[in-house]
């Protein structure tokens, strides 16, 4: 098999582009970052409803989702892919104010805070339903609904139901209905 020439035959090898330096000259220091280019906002990112909450890499908070498609207990007229975009948006969320990309236990936490899980009561899966439906082709639905959650409840470490997340759950009848 060819090998590339610049791949050294003994891993040991120092890398080729400090030899091919002249004597004396050395790599220059890493600078510092700053945000001067036009579309760079800077540590000061704009925030209100619609603007969601930049993150790494949160598009992937999707494909986590559609993992945990399977292990839903939807309401009597929700739909999985109304369930799925708003569990990945949320999750998105959350680990945006970790500033990490997502993993598979924001989703658990919000699988759980939604009542995904069967935990849910039945007042609250009524509305939850409203809130959801239509999720999934509804940008300022979803958004609505990532909004309501308080950053509070999305830095619980454990998805157990709390006496935060009851309350939580007990004022979205009302979003429900103003919705």
């Amino acid at each position: 098999m060819p090998t590339d020439p610049f791949v050294p035959p003994d891993p040991s090898a120092r890398p080729r582009q400090q030899q091919n330096l002249p004597p004396g000259v050395a790599l220059p220091a890493a600078t510092d970052w700053r945000a001067d280019r036009p579309g760079d906002l800077g540590p000061d990112q704009p925030e209100g409803a619609l603007f969601g909450r930049p993150g790494p890499n949160v598009g992937y908070a999707y494909t986590l989702a559609q993992r945990a498609r399977d292990r839903l207990r939807l309401g009597p007229f929700e739909h999985a892919d109304d369930a799925v975009a708003v569990i990945a948006e949320i999750a998105g969320k959350r680990a945006a104010l970790f500033g990490r990309a997502p993993v598979i236990g924001d989703v658990d936490l919000v699988v759980a805070l939604l009542g995904y899980d069967a935990s849910a009561t039945d007042t609250f899966v009524r509305a939850r339903s409203a809130l959801v439906h239509e999720a999934a082709h509804d940008y300022r639905r979803r958004r609505a609904l990532v909004d309501a959650v308080p950053d509070a409840l999305l830095r619980m470490r454990t998805p157990t139901a709390s006496v935060e997340i009851e309350s939580w759950r007990a004022s979205m009848p009302a979003l429900a209905a103003s919705g």
